[in-house]
């Protein structure tokens, strides 16, 4: 294992029949990764080789079995090697039990090579959350897998671009729960989650928006309770602490405020209401090459004991093996997790 000062760091394949493997093969085309960082992608060598074949990228897999044996050079994709996919059945673009199983198991050995300190960090391509299930593995996603696997009881979703930064006090929940979830006690969890990771990227004293649930956050109770019962009341008491906080501030504001800088972070109170403004910034459709221009945007698991960042897109089966994916957030993703690596030495 050749580490010199560069953390290394364990990219998923994620489901071999979306856009993963490729989006990781265009990152790893690219000089610039292996100078910042060491990457070894967890998953099926000969899906990697698949994916650098379809790419016509002049790079060459390197299977192994131990971090140990990975050459981490520009030029060679080092494939900890789980021999996971059938590839006479493989298809791209359709949801298989096979794909959905080795996509599981690609995380869990990140997981495991992480929380036994053989890498510094880890990066997940997406999968796809159907065939995860009928691959017998029923998680909601990522972080859910991720909280299992390292026993966490308190975590939050961090999505992260250079100037928007949200984390959500509910994610993968039907939207009439997540009202119910919308608690005291976990916004106060989130919301220390959000500025201690904010001071991490090196934000001494960050600014954070908590936004309302309901429209103009309750405008004084006339559109809800939930301001008056739980928000402000938890708004107050992180005041107390110390913890730079406003709100709750009406969410078709904050993001708004947020993207030009009057705050470094913001709480929202569920998924949509989040991950709507996030991907209307780093998002942008090109419709005459049909494809995405831009495709910014990071995952970052907060509470965890390890490093996990992911992209925050899906597996975009039917853009897969057309070339055509972008790998932005991809490569986000690996600067975000070589800083927190970094940030721990």
């Amino acid at each position: 294992m050749k580490k010199n000062d560069k953390p290394i760091l364990a990219i998923t394949m994620g489901d071999p029949a979306g856009i993963g493997p490729e989006i990781i093969v265009s990152s790893l085309l690219l000089k610039e990764t292996y100078e910042k960082c060491n990457p070894i992608v967890t998953g099926d060598a000969g899906v990697m080789e698949f994916a650098v074949r379809q790419a016509g990228a002049p790079l060459k897999v390197n299977a192994v079995k131990s971090v140990d044996e990975a050459l981490f050079e520009y030029g060679t994709i080092d494939v900890y090697d789980l021999a996971c996919i059938d590839m006479e059945s493989f298809e791209q673009g359709k949801v298989a039990v096979q794909c959905g199983n080795a996509a599981f198991l690609a995380v869990t050995k990140a997981i495991e090579l992480a929380m036994k300190k053989e890498v510094d960090g880890t990066v997940t391509a997406p999968l796809n959350k159907e065939a995860l299930n009928l691959a017998g593995h029923h998680f909601d996603g990522h972080t859910e897998i991720y909280a299992h696997f390292t026993n966490t009881k308190k975590y939050a979703m961090l999505l992260a671009d250079e100037f928007l930064r949200v984390i959500h006090v509910s994610t993968h929940v039907p939207l009439r729960k997540a009202c119910d979830l919308v608690k005291k006690e976990r916004i106060m969890d989130v919301t220390e989650l959000i500025a201690n990771a904010c001071k991490q990227f090196g934000i001494e004293n960050p600014r954070i928006g908590i936004a309302g649930l309901n429209p103009h956050a309750s405008d004084g109770g006339l559109f809800g309770t939930e301001e008056a019962e739980e928000i402000t009341p938890a708004v107050e008491e992180l005041k107390s602490k110390g913890y730079n906080v406003e709100g709750p501030v009406p969410p078709d504001t904050l993001f708004a405020k947020a993207k030009c800088g009057k705050y470094d972070g913001c709480v929202a109170m569920y998924h949509d209401q989040g991950h709507i403004p996030f991907k209307v910034v780093g998002f942008n459709w090109d419709k005459e090459t049909g494809k995405m221009s831009t495709a910014k945007g990071v995952n970052i698991t907060l509470g965890l004991p390890i490093i996990r960042v992911s992209v925050d897109h899906g597996t975009a089966f039917d853009v897969a093996g057309k070339g055509i994916a972008s790998p932005d957030a991809l490569l986000l993703s690996i600067d975000y997790a070589t800083r927190m690596a970094k940030s721990r030495e």
